[in-house]
């Protein structure tokens, strides 16, 4: 198997794409919660801070993807792209569309 360089290329600018975006969006949500004992009520602060928190995991998690995808962007340029990095296999193309920054095939996943 050889791997499509502009069809890798396109997915990981795509998945950029969509993070960024969604990173965008959630931005309001990710703000520091202020707590005004007079306009909300104890279980609606608590709320309020729970979904901060979980904003902010996310976000950490698009962080993390995007590494991946400069990752996997160092990787094309190398012509490493496509290769299990454990076992030196090929990762199958069906993975790479699903998960374009893949690093391991399945067996070493």
């Amino acid at each position: 198997m050889t791997v499509d360089i502009n069809n890798a290329k396109t997915r990981l600018e795509t998945k950029r794409s969509e993070l960024e975006a969604q990173s965008e969006l959630s931005r309001e949500a990710r703000t520091t919660v202020e707590l005004d004992q007079q306009a909300v009520g104890r279980l609606s602060r608590m709320d309020a801070m729970q979904q901060k928190a979980m904003a902010d995991a996310q976000e950490r998690t698009r962080q993390h993807d995007l590494v991946r995808i400069e990752q996997a962007e160092r990787r094309l340029r190398e012509d490493d792209y496509g290769y299990c990095q454990e076992c030196g296999d090929e990762i199958p193309d069906a993975r790479l569309a699903i998960d374009p920054m893949a690093e391991r095939c399945i067996n070493c996943a």
